[in-house]
């Protein structure tokens, strides 16, 4: 809903298995420690997931801080130029305070501008290249002995914590934006079979897992590149396909949250599963603009009114359904009438959650090519104008849940206060409910929470049920 909600996630990663005595109790040498840091998108932040997983497998170590480490991994952020520089500059951080540097990520699908800026780094990886992260880890800081799968939990290492989890059902994306160079840093689609993914989620939710986000660069397209193909789960196939995918994840008992949607006409399927409870009524959408004409140069579907009409049709199944977005201000060409257009769309669709960015060229992106770019002090302008209209429409939806019951996940706790979501709130970018309680809660749990006030973006309430 404010700027949080489309900014670049960045993680220092703790080290929940670190060791400050470098020696065993035998006299040998500790196992290696590996300093890690996670830049970007929950699917970069699953990415980290999965080497941290190989890597405490294998016996390394996690550090608390670059130095004393024996070799430092930065999985990067190339999306923007300036996810780029904040890039760079962990990079370079990282020298400065160890000197041996692995990179991976999305912008070391571009090594020559990595090493251009930073020569000294030890090796340079792209996006999902796991193997090459451990071979050049194994480069840097041989592992200490051979590896031992109860080194780690079944689930795996995760970087969120311990109640919720990112669920990544596909690789790279078939659509060509013009303003994006996923495709470019991450390939076409590659879907999952439908039983991993299936296997991945069970295993989470008995490590106590309540909530699974499911994320992907196109959710909605998942399975197509695989032409829908059954897998073995249990005692059934299961199709690679949005809706059993949904089904399936919907009866193991967590909160189940769809991002990276497009809106496709089959996602209508699900909203039958989201008005049972099965899948909790959430959208994330990343409509982007709403302006045909914009639209159709960022090479983005531009049938608004069968968009607004699958919106309508999407509250009628499910009347509690939660929609989030992003949206682009200032793209090149943008003129004052489709930026009204823009602001049309957002008062006749209401959004409930959105985000805004200023459009920043990236190097590489046909749309940097677009005639007419908009000058950055009207970027600015128009970028504050919409953000004073979403949060008029956030207030507005926001103040009809005063006088409410709502079942609220738990955060964070401070003594008899606490910091929780709704089934409407995503973890980092959406709004949060701040509550008052007079026994102490625990970060994961439940609790019914009456809603007594709103604001722009938040809730505040008081505990009246377990």
């Amino acid at each position: 809903m404010t700027d949080r909600a489309v900014s670049p996630i960045s993680r220092p990663v703790n080290a929940p298995y670190s060791t400050t005595d470098r020696t065993t109790p035998d006299g040998s040498s500790a196992a290696p420690r590996v300093s890690f840091v996670s830049l970007g998108c929950p699917k970069a932040l699953v990415d980290s997931e999965r080497i941290i997983t190989r890597l405490r497998a294998e016996g390394y170590e996690l550090a608390r801080e670059h130095a004393g480490a024996d070799v430092v991994v930065v999985n990067t952020c190339g999306f923007l130029d300036s996810a780029k520089a904040e890039s760079l500059e962990a990079i370079g951080t990282a020298l400065k305070e160890n000197g041996r540097v692995i990179v991976t990520g999305c912008m070391g699908a571009e090594p020559e501008e990595i090493r251009a800026a930073h020569p000294h780094v030890l090796a340079v990886t792209g996006p999902h290249q796991y193997e090459q992260v451990m071979a050049a880890v194994h480069g840097a800081v041989p592992p200490k002995h051979d590896p031992f799968l109860d080194l780690v939990p079944e689930q795996g290492i995760k970087l969120t914590p311990r109640h919720y989890s990112y669920l990544k059902i596909s690789e790279g994306c078939n659509n060509r934006c013009s303003f994006c160079i996923i495709p470019k840093l991450r390939g076409d689609l590659v879907s999952r079979p439908a039983a991993d993914v299936l296997r991945e989620a069970e295993k989470l939710v008995k490590a106590g897992v309540k909530e699974l986000l499911v994320i992907s660069q196109d959710t909605s397209a998942y399975g197509v590149d695989i032409k829908y193909a059954e897998s073995q789960w249990k005692d059934r196939r299961v199709r690679a396909k949005f809706l059993d995918l949904c089904r399936e994840l919907g009866e193991l008992g967590a909160w189940i949250r769809l991002h990276y949607v497009y809106p496709y006409p089959h996602v209508d399927e699900v909203m039958p599963l989201m008005a049972e409870g099965k899948i909790l009524p959430y959208l994330d959408i990343p409509f982007q603009h709403g302006s045909p004409s914009v639209l159709k140069r960022m090479k983005r579907p531009a049938a608004l009114e069968k968009t607004l009409a699958r919106i309508d049709r999407w509250r009628e199944l499910c009347p509690d359904l939660t929609l989030r977005s992003t949206f682009i201000v200032g793209f090149p060409g943008e003129t004052e009438a489709e930026f009204a257009e823009l602001l049309a769309f957002m008062e006749e669709a209401q959004i409930d959650r959105a985000g805004c960015f200023k459009f920043e060229p990236v190097r590489g992106a046909p749309a940097n090519d677009l005639e007419n770019p908009v000058p950055d002090e009207i970027k600015q302008q128009r970028h504050k104008q919409f953000m004073e209209l979403q949060q008029k429409i956030s207030a507005r939806k926001l103040k009809k849940k005063v006088g409410r019951r709502e079942k609220v996940m738990i955060d964070a706790v401070e003594g008899h206060s606490a910091r929780g979501r709704t089934r409407g709130d995503a973890p980092e970018i959406d709004g949060t409910v701040h509550i008052s309680t007079r026994r102490p809660l625990k970060v994961g749990e439940f609790a019914t929470v009456l809603i007594e006030r709103s604001d722009a973006y938040d809730l505040h309430g008081s505990v009246v049920g377990f």
